[in-house]
This record gives C-alpha cells, structure tokens and sequence, in this order.
C-alpha cells in the first residue's frame, strides 16, 4: 500500500487529535528572532517557551507537523539520509503525561 506524505501527515495528526492533543499547526520557516537562530531547525523549537514552563494557550497536550531547515550538515546534503529541507512530526505533553 503506497501512502503520500499528505495522508501520512493527516494520519499523524488524527491519531494524536483522537488521544486529546491539539494540532497547534506549523510556523514559518524563518525564525521570529526569539531564539537567536535564523530558520526552525526541529519540530520543538517554536515550543521552547512551552516546554520550558511558560502555559501553551491551547492545553497541555499538543500535536504539529513542522517544517525545518539544517544546515549545521550542509556539506554532506545528497546522499541518502541528508537534506537541507523535511519535517519533523511531534507530539508534545507539558507537564501532563505521568510516568
């Protein structure tokens, strides 16, 4: 059975919608200047301030596809497992998951 990144993406964010996260969607590419870097580089950075204590206004339980850029690695971008471009699929629990 062959599956696009589309319906990958939406299968993602419905198994984790149907668990009580919330989708809080993707943000741009650039970064808003809030953490010193030029591009979102992983799927957590525009959480940071979430993760780090600060109360998301969506809820505790949050679930995005982001768009994100490397180039700590540029050199060796185009072999098989090196891209400047890809998404990162996350689930977020701030403080509501236990152990």
């Amino acid at each position: 059975m062959k599956i696009t990144s589309k319906q990958l993406r939406e299968s993602w964010l419905k198994f984790y919608e149907g668990k009580g996260h919330v989708n809080v969607g993707a943000v741009s590419l650039i970064g808003d200047g809030s953490t010193g870097v030029m591009f979102n580089v992983a799927g957590m950075q525009p959480l940071m301030p979430y993760l780090l204590g600060k109360p998301h206004p969506l809820g505790k339980r949050l679930c995005n596809v982001q768009g994100c850029v490397r180039t700590v690695d540029i050199e060796s971008v185009g072999d098989a497992s090196h891209f400047t471009f890809f998404e990162m699929m996350g689930n977020w629990s701030l403080g509501d998951y236990f152990k």
